[in-house]
């Protein structure tokens, strides 16, 4: 419960483990301070052990069988643009979005801050992506769905939702996108999200999805499985397809009404990104005529989601959980005023 904030963690890439390196170097701030500066080794052990009483058998049995789905994809799949694999802030991303980002230590956040717009509370946008980068990654999508078409390789398609699309992680851009979470968008998340444990994002799931008249037209009203969504529109010529915002739920609350102020609609543009909680209810009104084409980036923190697990409320982040709290505080103040009007007039009789 009392991480050592300023701690630096050990780089963890350089070694073959079974659970994802980022979540080594997330949770050593958790360590017991005697713990903080043993040789990385010592750590690693001591980590890796509490990691596997809290996984079971079938779930390392199924990221194993994922491991070499992915590993055999990769094996076979021939990509266009190579340099699209790994992170190059020169060449992916807008002069105002690296600018934010090289501001020195001191004024960081503050340059960060000044690119960023908020329509409405706990949903930003900025610009992001070069055009170039865009075209790039359309193209490389459509070279590997050629792939997938030809050697009709059977592929996992993003989520539950969409049944278009690809996973980015799945080809071999998992490392760019780790890297581009841990430089770019857990930055971000430290300054706005910071009740989803937007300081700790330690994994994330990567992919593209594909809108229009023969893809998925819509997707319906639902929260992500993320602490912190990041998403960009990458093109192509589309109409529709707005976002459709709905404020910020917990569990308990996912299916409550909606109120006048939590209510926002998002036009896509290519290169534009938008960012907000994973919680945060939302939809995509149909696509009526083109192609939309947009990246998601699903950031994730391991050690939120444990301490979520004992939290009964969450009124840091949850509007319903908030409203409640405030229904209490008035019913107990007009119980309380009920009480002295009662002592009073009782004195005065």
């Amino acid at each position: 419960m009392n991480p050592n904030q300023d701690h630096k963690p050990d780089n963890y890439d350089d070694l073959r483990l079974e659970f994802t390196p980022l979540l080594f170097s997330s949770l050593e701030r958790y360590l017991p301070p005697n713990l903080l500066n043993v040789p990385r080794d010592t750590k690693y052990k001591y980590m890796r052990d509490i990691l596997r009483r809290y996984s079971t058998e079938g779930e390392r049995t199924r990221d194993q069988k994922h491991r070499e789905y992915r590993q055999k994809i990769i094996s076979n799949y021939q990509p266009l643009y190579r340099e699209l694999y790994t992170l190059n802030p020169g060449t992916f991303f807008v002069q105002s979005f690296l600018k934010a980002f090289s501001a020195s230590d001191k004024n960081r956040d503050e340059s960060i801050r000044s690119i960023m717009s908020e329509p409405i509370p706990g949903v930003y946008t900025f610009d992001m992506l070069q055009p170039r980068f865009c075209e790039m990654l359309l193209s490389e999508v459509e070279n590997f769905e050629k792939w997938v078409h030809e050697t009709k390789f059977r592929i996992m398609r993003p989520n539950t939702m969409n049944k278009y699309g690809a996973v980015l992680d799945d080809f071999g851009m998992e490392s760019m996108l780790e890297k581009l979470m841990e430089d770019f968008v857990r930055h971000i998340s430290k300054i706005f999200f910071l009740d989803v444990g937007g300081y700790s994002l330690d994994s994330h799931h990567g992919f593209v999805v594909e809108y229009g008249m023969d893809r998925d037209v819509e997707l319906g009203f639902h929260v992500d499985d993320s602490e912190v969504t990041l998403n960009v529109c990458l093109g192509k010529q589309f109409t529709g397809g707005e976002l459709f915002f709905r404020g910020v739920r917990c569990e308990k609350h996912v299916n409550s009404e909606t109120h006048s102020e939590e209510i926002y609609d998002y036009a896509h543009f290519p290169g534009r990104a938008v960012i907000h909680r994973g919680r945060h209810r939302h939809g995509a009104r149909a696509t009526t005529s083109g192609h939309r084409i947009n990246l998601l980036l699903w950031c994730r923190s391991s050690v939120f989601r444990e301490l979520r697990k004992h939290q009964k409320e969450f009124l840091s982040w949850c509007g319903e959980c908030q409203r409640e709290k405030q229904a209490r505080l008035l019913q107990s103040v007009t119980a309380k005023k009920m009480e002295l009007l009662l002592v009073d007039g009782d004195a005065a009789s």
